[in-house]
């Protein structure tokens, strides 16, 4: 059993698009561990996104993750990263397989409405700075 990390981002959260999100992972076979609303000050986005401080688009992708609330989600199932970030899509959502959540609902590469770790390791980080462990059931 494997865990990782998901953000609904605000695009997805002002449009709407939390239910639409949460069926998708049910439907197939992730399991939320843990779920919370949250509004990321700028010093809390920038840390999440540290790894990013020196690409050019730190400041706008922090900005955009400040912008209003997020819903941070604890996934679980077998091969769970790879699982859902084949259920995201592509970072650009012009080059997202069909029926991804990214081709169907993003409007641009960075409002492309989900976040998903990428690794093992990133998950730990990811879980770690949004959920505590009596917050993760399972």
């Amino acid at each position: 059993m494997e865990r990782t990390l998901s953000i609904v981002k605000p695009d997805g959260v002002a449009r709407g698009l939390i239910g639409e999100v949460v069926k998708r992972l049910e439907d197939n076979d992730l399991k939320i561990a843990a779920m919370k609303m949250i509004h990321m000050t700028l010093a809390q986005a920038e840390g999440f996104y540290a790894v990013h401080k020196e690409r050019p688009f730190f400041g706008s992708l922090t900005e955009f993750m400040s912008s209003g609330p997020c819903v941070v989600m604890v996934l679980e199932g077998d091969d769970a990263i790879a699982r859902y970030r084949k259920l995201m899509g592509a970072t650009n959502y012009k080059e997202a397989d069909p029926g991804t959540i990214r081709a169907d609902f993003a409007t641009d590469i960075e409002k492309n409405v989900v976040h998903g770790s990428d690794a093992p390791e990133t998950a730990a980080f990811e879980m770690g700075y949004f959920f505590n462990s009596f917050e993760i059931v399972g």
